[in-house]
C-alpha cells in the first residue's frame, strides 16, 4: 500500500478522496480524479502510516543504501530553486543513472510520474527513524518546503506534507523540523487549501507534533481566531471520512495534552467549538434515517468520543449542560429501536450524559418522565456490560432519573406504565447484576463504590415504585384483582429480587 495508491482507510489515500471534499470543492475536481487514478495499482507502493512499521518492514528500511535515499531527494528538487544549489553544493553532480536502475523498477515509471514515485517511496521510507535521520541531514525540508512555495498540484502537496508528518513522528527530529526558517507558517497556509487528501495530512502533521516536546510553539501558532475559525469549518463541513477522522484526532489531541489545552481550548471554544461539534453530530445523526446515504457509523463514532472528551472538561461543561440541541441528540440515539445497529455509539452516550447529570445542576425534566427515554436506556445495559465505565455511567444516570421520576405526583394510569416498563426490563436488569457480582472481600475502588451507590439507589427507588403500585392493586374488586393477578405476582418477583439483592 503507499501513497500513490488509493484505498479506503489508508492515510494519504490521494486522489480518489477527492469526490468527498469540503462540499463546495465537489464538482471542480472530479475532472483530476480519474487522470491521478489511471496507471496505478494496488500491490506496489509502500505505506506511509504516521507510526513505525513492523520490525520487518523496519529491517528493510534500515538496510536501504542512503545514497539511493539521498538520490530520491535529488529527484524531488524543484529546477533553479536555491535549495537545488545548495543541494548540489552539498552532494556533488548527480549519477547519471537513473534513481531506480538498481531496483530494476525503471520499466514501471513509463506511465508514472518520476516524482510522485521518488516521493511516495521517501514517504514511505521516513518512517524508519535511521531513515528520518538520514533525510534531515540532506536537506529534505528545504527541499520540501521549496515544493510547497512554488507547486499548485494538490498531490505534490499531499506527498510533501505526508513526507513531514512521518519524519514529525521521530520525537528527536521534532525540534529540528519546528525551528526550521519559514517551516510553521508554511504548514499552518495548508490549512486553507481545499483539498482533502493535503488536509488529511496537515491535521496529521498537526497532531503529532502538538503531541511532541514541542507543542507549545505549535499551539501558539495556531492561535489566531482566522486559523482556528478555518479548522472548525473543515470539520464541520466535509464529506471525506479520512479528514474527519484526521480533524477530530487534532482536536483530540488538543484536549489531550495539557499544556496544548491551556492555550488553545478556551479560542476554540470562543469561536464555537462545542456549537460546532454538537452541530455536526446533530447533522450525522440525521442521515442514519436515510437508507440512501453512505454508512457513517464511524464518524458518529469519532464525533461521539470527541464529545465525551470535551464533557469532561470544565471549560465545556457549561456550554454543552445547557445545550437543548445535545440533548435532543443523546435522546433520539437512546431511542432508537435497532440498538444493535448503534451499538458502537452506547458507550459515548451513557458517559455524556453522566457527566452532564453530575453535579445535579443540569435538570432535564422532559427525560425523567419519558418511558421511552428510560426503556431505552434499560435496553443498553447488555450493550456496555464489558465496559466499566459506560456500565457505571448507566447505573448512575438510571438512578438519577428513577428518582426523579418517583417525586413526580403519578397518577394511575403513569404509575401502571411505569411499572410495566420495569417488569418488561427485570430479565435485562437481573442478567446485568447476575453477571457483575463483586467479592466482598476485595476493597471497592472508587469507582467500584460509585457504581454500587448507583445500583443501589436505582433498586431502592424501584422497590417504592412497586410496593407503591402493589399497594393500589390491593383495593380492586375480586373481578379485577383476578384479572390481574399473574402481573402483581411478577411484580412481586421483582421487588423481592431487588429487596434481596446483595449490592
Amino acid at each position: 500500500m503507499s501513497p500513490s495508491t488509493p484505498q479506503e482507510g489508508v492515510l494519504g489515500e490521494g486522489e480518489p478522496a477527492r469526490d468527498e471534499v469540503l462540499q463546495p470543492q465537489q464538482e471542480g475536481e472530479e475532472a483530476g480524479e480519474q487522470e491521478e487514478d489511471d496507471g496505478f495499482e494496488e500491490d506496489e507502493a509502500p505505506t506511509h502510516l504516521p507510526f513505525a512499521p513492523s520490525s520487518e518492514l523496519l529491517d528493510d528500511m534500515t538496510t536501504v543504501d542512503p545514497s539511493y535515499t539521498i538520490s530520491l531527494i535529488r529527484q524531488l528538487l524543484p529546477q533553479g530553486s536555491n535549495v537545488e544549489k545548495e543541494f548540489s553544493a552539498k552532494q556533488g553532480a548527480p549519477e547519471e543513472k537513473g534513481v531506480n536502475s538498481d531496483n530494476g523498477e525503471s520499466a514501471q515509471l513509463e506511465n508514472k510520474d518520476p516524482w510522485e514515485e521518488c516521493g511516495c517511496i521517501l514517504w514511505d521510507l521516513a518512517a524508519s527513524k535511521p531513515q528520518a535521520e538520514l533525510m534531515m541531514n540532506n536537506l529534505v525540508l528545504e527541499v520540501l518546503l521549496a515544493n510547497l512555495h512554488v507547486t499548485e498540484s494538490p498531490r505534490v502537496k499531499e506527498i510533501c506534507i505526508g513526507i513531514m508528518g512521518n519524519l514529525a513522528c521521530h520525537e528527536s527530529l521534532v525540534n529540528a523540523i519546528s525551528t526550521q526558517n519559514g517551516l510553521t507558517a508554511t504548514v499552518v497556509n495548508q490549512l486553507f487549501l481545499d483539498d482533502s487528501a493535503c488536509l488529511s495530512e496537515t491535521f496529521r502533521f498537526l497532531a503529532a507534533v502538538l503531541r511532541s516536546s514541542a507543542s507549545v510553539s505549535w499551539a501558539e501558532a495556531l492561535l489566531p481566531d482566522e486559523i482556528l475559525s478555518r479548522v472548525l469549518w473543515i470539520v464541520g463541513n466535509t464529506l471525506n471520512s479520512t479528514l474527519l477522522e484526521k480533524s477530530i484526532d487534532f482536536l483530540s489531541t488538543v484536549i489531550d495534552n495539557q499544556g496544548v489545552t491551556a492555550i488553545l481550548l478556551q479560542p476554540l471554544i470562543k469561536v464555537g467549538l462545542v456549537d460546532h461539534v454538537i452541530s455536526l453530530l446533530a447533522s450525522e445523526i440525521e442521515k442514519l434515517s436515510d437508507e440512501s446515504k453512505f454508512d457513517r457509523s464511524a464518524s458518529i463514532d469519532l464525533i461521539l468520543n470527541f464529545i465525551e472528551e470535551l464533557s469532561a472538561t470544565d471549560n465545556c461543561f457549561e456550554l454543552m449542560s445547557s445545550s437543548d440541541q445535545l440533548i435532543q441528540v443523546l435522546d433520539k440515539i437512546v431511542k432508537l429501536p435497532d440498538k444493535l445497529e448503534v451499538s458502537s455509539y452506547c458507550a459515548s452516550v451513557v458517559v455524556i450524559l453522566a457527566n452532564l447529570l453530575a453535579d445535579g445542576k443540569c435538570t432535564v425534566p422532559s427525560l425523567f418522565h419519558d418511558l421511552l427515554f428510560l426503556e431505552g436506556l434499560f435496553d443498553i445495559l447488555p450493550l456496555v456490560c464489558d465496559d466499566n465505565q459506560a456500565r457505571n455511567a448507566l447505573w448512575c444516570i438510571l438512578a438519577r432519573l428513577l428518582a426523579q421520576a418517583q417525586g413526580i405526583d403519578m397518577n394511575s394510569s403513569s404509575l401502571e406504565h411505569f411499572v410495566s416498563l420495569l417488569l418488561g426490563k427485570f430479565t435485562l436488569i437481573k442478567d446485568d447484576l447476575e453477571s457483575h457480582r463483586v467479592d466482598k472481600e476485595v476493597e471497592l475502588s472508587a469507582e467500584d463504590a460509585y457504581l454500587k451507590h448507583g445500583i443501589s439507589a436505582s433498586l431502592n427507588t424501584i422497590c417504592c415504585i412497586v410496593e407503591r403500585w402493589i399497594a393500589d392493586k390491593s383495593s380492586l374488586s375480586e373481578e379485577e384483582a383476578a384479572l390481574t393477578q399473574s402481573t402483581i405476582e411478577n411484580a412481586r418477583k421483582l421487588l423481592n429480587y431487588c429487596q434481596n439483592y446483595d449490592v
